[in-house]
């Protein structure tokens, strides 16, 4: 709903000068009515803290993304040049039509916003990773497996920068988008961007040794820690953004089936079954040190659950 709309597009915008912080300590839990201190924490000195968003009480939360408006593109070049970019990295499986309505919502806003062009068939590409040696031992890199998106992101990243004209940019990563922005920055460079926002991201690699875990980046996630851990870029304000939407419970336990499917995929991901998350990408494993996180309860992990009813009222 609008509400879910407003807490992200208010970390995205310029903080407005007339909000007033109610941050008594880095644990703040934000109504609806104080979305706009959310925005003022983006001025905040980068260092590790948590704030929380609870809504009212919904079950169609989350990112309301229609596609009723192509979306993708900035400002006329009649209109003024926009404050910001900000570019969007569409998550697995998902593609650039699913985040639309997303795109339109942030250039009313004012803000001239990108979707990298992606197709869901593009993900398959991600299986010539099969033929490297490291996928089978559990210790792949990022490169070249997702070389594909990469050279997606910076052809994107260009023209956006040419349309800003020197505005500063964005980095808006839904799910495994928020990951490859990662690498994006590490090996292409920060050059414009000094936002970096992820949207129920798994970023912590699942703990080794715990029996019965898989970790399906099959290394990527363990890359990305040890090479640029946390907050990485110290120019960039990162904001990682979770969802508390459903906590799940073991195969075994007293719950509903959707709780019981949401802790099997938490399970798989942070190595415990019993926390809270989006459904897909457990809360723990959504956030980086150093970095402003960010908690929105009753919301969802993908756009596409706003039109596919069969998966829930969501």
């Amino acid at each position: 709903g609008t509400e879910h709309e407003g807490a992200v597009m208010v970390l995205l915008c310029r903080a407005q000068s007339t909000a007033r912080a109610l941050l008594s300590n880095t644990h703040t839990r934000f109504c609806s009515e104080h979305l706009q201190k959310l925005a003022v924490i983006m001025l905040r000195p980068t260092h590790t803290s948590t704030a929380h968003y609870s809504p009212k009480p919904s079950r169609r939360a989350g990112l309301a993304i229609s596609a009723k408006s192509n979306g993708l593109q900035g400002p006329d070049s009649g209109e003024a040049a926009a404050s910001r970019g900000v570019l969007i990295l569409p998550g697995l499986a998902n593609n650039s039509a699913d985040y639309v309505g997303l795109a339109q919502h942030l250039q009313d806003r004012g803000l001239a916003a990108r979707v990298v062009q992606v197709g869901r068939s593009d993900w398959s590409r991600n299986a010539g990773a099969l033929t490297d040696i490291n996928w089978w031992k559990g210790t792949l890199k990022p490169r070249p497996a997702v070389d594909w998106y990469l050279t997606k992101i910076n052809t994107a990243l260009d023209e956006l920068k040419r349309e800003v004209d020197g505005a500063p940019i964005t980095l808006l990563g839904h799910s495994a988008g928020g990951w490859v922005g990662r690498v994006f920055m590490l090996d292409f460079g920060v050059t414009g961007i000094d936002r970096y926002i992820t949207l129920g991201s798994p970023h912590a690699p699942p703990p080794a040794g715990v029996q019965g875990v898989v970790d399906q980046t099959r290394g990527i996630l363990n890359y990305c820690q040890d090479a640029c851990p946390g907050a990485h870029h110290p120019e960039v304000k990162y904001v990682t953004v979770a969802g508390n939407f459903v906590k799940g419970v073991k195969m075994d336990g007293e719950g509903t089936w959707l709780q019981k499917f949401a802790g099997a995929g938490y399970q798989q991901v942070c190595g415990e079954a019993e926390v809270w998350g989006d459904c897909i990408v457990p809360t723990p494993s959504a956030h980086l040190e150093g970095a402003i996180n960010v908690d929105i309860d009753d919301c969802f992990h993908s756009p596409l659950g706003a039109r596919l009813k069969f998966f829930g009222p969501w």
